[in-house]
């Protein structure tokens, strides 16, 4: 299972990834490349650290989406990797056609809350606002709908009464750093179900 991982700011996730590739954790899963989209981010460090091939690309005029030439380009740069699968890890743009049917059911994406429950952006800020006793993170395969596909695992995380919105997301950062490597895994051995496809 040869996959990239698609990134944009410190890569946390990816480097959790990349130790557990390095520590023979993953199963059959093998990163070939570390894919973002944003200037100078640390991810891009984290690629080089462990030998994996890491690329800034164009994502194109918008903030939160690509523009359909350049998300197209993606997905072929993507494919010249020798990826078959994408790892979403903090990669802050919703994909459209070009990246879903180049990469169909093989597109997964990590998402800092319980889905359904709040999705989108901030869903850790989104959680802690609300007054919730316990939220987590969600890996799900991605389809045209935003943090809508199939969950594949979740984590919970308690929020404690001493907890400030700064520990709580450290807290779910450790779960994310956790369950991410571990479904890649299972997935790679073909031991991973979903729950709501």
């Amino acid at each position: 299972m040869k996959f990239a991982i698609l990134g944009s700011g410190t890569g946390s996730n990816a480097e959790a990834i990349l130790k557990a590739y390095r520590a023979g954790t993953l199963g059959a899963a093998e990163p070939v490349a570390v894919f973002c989209d944003i200037p100078g981010a640390k991810i891009l460090e984290h690629g080089k650290t462990y030998g994996v091939p890491a690329f800034r690309l164009d994502p194109g005029p918008f903030k939160t989406k690509f523009s359909p030439e350049r998300e197209a380009a993606w997905a072929q740069a993507i494919r010249d990797a020798g990826a078959e699968w994408i790892v979403l890890a903090g990669f802050m743009r919703v994909l459209k056609a070009p990246l879903l049917d180049a990469f169909p059911n093989r597109i997964i994406n990590l998402h800092p809350s319980l889905l359904p429950s709040f999705q989108g952006l901030d869903g850790i800020g989104q959680a802690w606002r609300y007054g919730v006793a316990v939220s987590g993170c969600t890996v799900h395969f991605v389809n045209s709908e935003l943090d809508r596909g199939a969950i594949i695992d979740q984590a919970v995380v308690r929020r404690e009464p001493g907890d400030t919105l700064e520990s709580f997301a450290q807290k779910i950062h450790a779960a994310e750093h956790r369950i991410l490597p571990d479904v890649i895994r299972r997935l790679s051995l073909g031991e991973a179900k979903t729950f709501n496809a």
